[in-house]
């Protein structure tokens, strides 16, 4: 995350605490209805960057082996 976005995560934050209780269950609905149109608006991405971005993911080292995939689901 670059420190502009952690400084909007934290603006967020701040901004979140300053709403009245009684009003954050709206807040959240708001914030809910405009990711979801932003996802509806956005397009698939193409098969171009979907490698470049799994590359960028082998590059650094952000990638697990399939065989762990359900390591650790089952918790007792």
């Amino acid at each position: 995350m670059t420190v502009e976005a952690t400084n909007i995560t934290a603006q967020l934050h701040a901004e979140i605490e300053r709403t009245p209780e009684r009003y954050r269950s709206l807040l959240l609905r708001l914030v809910h209805s405009f990711r979801e149109g932003l996802e509806e608006e956005a397009p698939w991405p193409n098969a171009t960057d979907s490698f470049r971005d799994g590359w960028r993911d082998v590059r650094a080292g952000r990638i697990h082996p399939v065989e762990t995939l359900w390591n650790g689901i089952d918790t007792d």
